[in-house]
Parts: C-alpha cells; sequence; structure tokens
C-alpha cells in the first residue's frame, strides 16, 4: 500500500462528477455523495444536491442500510479467529433459546440458514424496534422457508440473531463491541447506531412529481444488526480501505480475503452476482467486485471494492427509490481502473527469509506438469502452476506443515517430507505428491514410476493414454 497515492488526473476528476451528477438527476435524489479509495486512501470525494441548502461533503451522515451486515460479520470473524466459535457451529450451541438454533453460524452469515428475509409484523425499517422486544418477535414461529443449505435467500432476521450472538458472547451490547472492536481501530469517528448532526433527512420521491415525503427514521432495535448504521463517505472510504488490505488490529488480510469467497450459490440467471461471508459480490466487465448495497427508508448506499486493483468506491444517497447505489459506485471505480490502470509497486527482495524456505522454493512437479513454490514477505507461501492462473496461498501451521487458504487445496495440508539427511525429497498436498523432478523415481509417486523410464520413440504404442480424468490444478 502506498503512503501517498498519486492524485487522479484533472480528466479523470471531471469524469467523476460527470457520473455523480449525472446519477443525483437521473435518480431523482435530493443529495449524492460519493468518494473513491486508491491504495489505501481516499483520492476523490465529491457531492451532488444539497443537504440543509449546503453541497454535502464527507461529514454528512447517511443511512447505510445492509452495509452494517459488513460490520456485523466481522464482529463474528473476530471470534471465530479468536477460537471463540466456529462457523459450522449451531447457533443454539452458543445462543440458545431460538428457534432458529440448528442454523449455523456461517450459514447466517451466507444467508443459506433458509430463514425467513423479513421479520413478522408491521415493515421493521419504518416501525419502533419497541415492536419486537424479543428474539422470537424477529423471527415468529416457523421462520424456516427452504432447507438449510440448499439455496440463497437473504434474511434480515438472521443478523438480527448474529447480532445477539455477538452480544452474548462479548458479555456487552453490539454496538459498543463495533465501536471497540471496529469503529475505534479504523478511525471511523463518524460512524453510529443512530443519526449524529450534521445528517441528512430520509426523502421519498413522488414517482411521478418532483415533491418529497420525509420518511421516518427510527431505532429498529433487535433488528439494528441488519441495518441501523450511519456513516459518512470518509468513514466509509477508510472501510473500504479495510475491506481490501485487512488491518491486523480489526480482522488478518486472510480472514478479510475468506469474506470475498463466494458462499452462496446464486441464482441460475443470475450468474454475474453472490454472497460470501457478510459481503455481496458482482462480476462486472471482468472485475470482481466485493462490499454491499444497502437501503432503508429515505436512504441507499454501496461500497465497491476491487482488490486486484486496489480501488474502492462508495456512494451515498438520501431517497427511497429511484438512484441506484450500487450502479452508481461500480461506474465510479470503474471510471479510475481504466482511466488510471494500477501501476503495481517496485519489485523489492523480501526483508528476510528462514533458510528451511529456501528449501522449499522453486519448481515443482505434479506428474509432469510444472509448478512454483514462492515464499512470502509474511511467511507464508504461494503455490502456482507454471501455465498461470490462481495460486493457493499457503499458511504455516506451526508444525512444520502447511494450510491451504484458497482455490482447490483451501483447508488442506501441504506436507514436507524429507530424506534421513535433512534433504527435501517431496511435499505431499492433499495426497497429490509434487517431486523435484517429473515423476521422479526416487520418491513415492502414487502408482509407481514406470521403469523403463521417459522414452523418445513416438512409434510407442499409444493405446490406453487420456487425459487426467479432470482434475483440476491448484486454481480450481
Amino acid at each position: 500500500m502506498s503512503s501517498t497515492p498519486a492524485p487522479l488526473l484533472p480528466e479523470t476528476r471531471r469524469a467523476l462528477v460527470h457520473r455523480l451528477a449525472t446519477g443525483q438527476v437521473a435518480g431523482r435524489a435530493p443529495s449524492v455523495v460519493a468518494a473513491v479509495v486508491r491504495d489505501g486512501r481516499p483520492v476523490w470525494q465529491g457531492g451532488w444536491g444539497t443537504v440543509d441548502g449546503q453541497v454535502p461533503d464527507g461529514d454528512i451522515q447517511y443511512r447505510i442500510g445492509s452495509i452494517t451486515k459488513t460490520f456485523l460479520a466481522v464482529l463474528v470473524l473476530r471470534l471465530r479467529d479468536e477460537g471463540r466459535l466456529a462457523l459450522t457451529d449451531p447457533l443454539g450451541e452458543h445462543l440458545p433459546g431460538t428457534v432458529a438454533g440448528e442454523a449455523t453460524i456461517g450459514a447466517l452469515l451466507a444467508h443459506t440458514a433458509g430463514l425467513i428475509a423479513e421479520a413478522p409484523g408491521p415493515w421493521w425499517e419504518r416501525t419502533p424496534g419497541a415492536l419486537r422486544p424479543d428474539l422470537a418477535d424477529v423471527l415468529g414461529n416457523d421462520p424456516q422457508l427452504h432447507p438449510a443449505g440448499h439455496r440463497h435467500h437473504y434474511s434480515n432476521p438472521g443478523y438480527a440473531l448474529l447480532g445477539a450472538l455477538v452480544q452474548r458472547v462479548r458479555g456487552q451490547a453490539w454496538g459498543d463491541v463495533l465501536r471497540r472492536e471496529v469503529l475505534e481501530p479504523l478511525a471511523m469517528t463518524r460512524t453510529t447506531l443512530l443519526p449524529v448532526a450534521p445528517h441528512g433527512t430520509g426523502w421519498a420521491v413522488h414517482p411521478w412529481a418532483d415533491v418529497l415525503l420525509a420518511e421516518p427514521a427510527v431505532d429498529t432495535g433487535l433488528m439494528a444488526p441488519a441495518g441501523q448504521l450511519w456513516s459518512t463517505t470518509t468513514d466509509l472510504a477508510r472501510f473500504a480501505a479495510f475491506l481490501i488490505d485487512g488491518d491486523d488490529r480489526v480482522l488478518h488480510p486472510d480472514t478479510v480475503a475468506q469474506m470475498r469467497n463466494p458462499t452462496s450459490p446464486p441464482e441460475a440467471t443470475d450468474w454475474h452476482i453472490g454472497y460470501g461471508l457478510g459481503m455481496q459480490l458482482l462480476r462486472r466487465d471482468g472485475r470482481l467486485l466485493a462490499g454491499h448495497t444497502g437501503s432503508m427508508p429515505g436512504f441507499v448506499a454501496t461500497v465497491w471494492v476491487s482488490p486486484d486493483d486496489a480501488l474502492g468506491a462508495v456512494v451515498m444517497a438520501n431517497a427511497t427509490a429511484g438512484l441506484s447505489a450500487g450502479t452508481l459506485a461500480a461506474d465510479l471505480l470503474q471510471t479510475v481502473a481504466e482511466r488510471e490502470p494500477r501501476i503495481p509497486a517496485p519489485w523489492r527482495p523480501l526483508p528476510s527469509i528462514d533458510p528451511q524456505l529456501l528449501d522449499l522454493a522453486g519448481p515443482w512437479y505434479r506428474g509432469p506438469a510444472p509448478y512454483v513454490l514462492r515464499p512470502q514477505a509474511d511467511g507464508f507461501m504461494e503455490l502456482a502452476a507454471m501455465s498461470g492462473g490462481n495460486g493457493t496461498r499457503l499458511r504455516p501451521t506451526g508444525d512444520g506443515d502447511w494450510e491451504g487458504l484458497n482455490g482447490y487445496f483451501a483447508g488442506e495440508r501441504l506436507r514436507v517430507h524429507r530424506d534421513a539427511d535433512g534433504t527435501v525429497s517431496h511435499l505431499d498436498l492433499g495426497t497429490f505428491v509434487f517431486t523435484r523432478q517429473p515423476y521422479d523415481p526416487a520418491t513415492p509417486v502414487p502408482g509407481g514410476v514406470d521403469p523403463t523410464g521417459w522414452q523418445a520413440d513416438s512409434t510407442l504404442d499409444q493405446g490406453g493414454v487420456g487425459d487426467d480424468g479432470g482434475r483440476p490444478g491448484v486454481d480450481g
């Protein structure tokens, strides 16, 4: 991450202002604010329209709706990383007494628990949380609509349960936990559960006339983890940077990357969208965006990030409908990515290296297929096919083994086998044997190696030679 990212070109800044302005006019929103983050820092902020007669800036609060869910997911994953719970744990193991106790924590995060989309009773987003004083009031008697794990079904009550889970495990209100564990470390001083001036008023815009109707801004009580937060573009720009690079004070970068992995199956007609752990995913023009959209009566908001571009975009507006914050944020991000492609940081040697890692570095072969194993600056390694594609990142387990973190080998163990003299003989990764030479006969290659060895006679019988059975490479 660069400490001083280069400023945007004047032509790029004008294109961003133009897209923001046309979005506000076409969407008929009283006001809209936006920001773009590059290399971990904001490089542009803008506003169009007015709040209390002034063009809004990065300090004006708007309600961010379901972006709140991403914050809540961070709190849950912190508990997971601390060993306080597992994503495979049933909710009831940590939060007993609900009718959804068999739902796993991971399924709730990914909206695959099959629970109802909305809380029973009057529309929860426009009515006080006092109408739902107990968790039973946000679930009803039979909240299970679909078999668990069969499909993605967005559930606001599911995140109410996760908020209650955080509160029970931490022994403190989830909003206080959020402030202490996430907002304060990231210096997000203007992100709050209830509005703090200056803030926008939420408006509904009449569909056929240019007139406004004020929307209620209620405290939703137990449903707050699903969409309560208010924030600013300055704060959400910091959050976008965190969603790209992580922050060891909050979540390790690899855990943040896990949040961006697809966890829920998309609808058959919507393969361009998906869901991870508290994060929405969008495939757009060959670019994978991650983040979350949000809406509450009177407000829409979106945070999108593209880690490959080191870019993030934030949009907030105070209108119930009409302006697509998700589309506008994606357009702003794409504007910068296409006009000013990312310039890579200078190559630098590793600051230090464990000599044993040098024994592992270099080319390896799974059968005849070449791979390369490279030590990383943080003490991890990456195994990648030389033919290209995404590699598998490997972390040390502390007992001499390594664990895959992504791709086909996610969760699989890499074991280093050595000869009697300590020389590395071969690697075993999920039963695949990697050797220093293709099908090295001195190593225990599964099925053995033909004793006649490699042959050059092109007239040899070719019968029975087939493909590799569709086995995936490292990138799956």
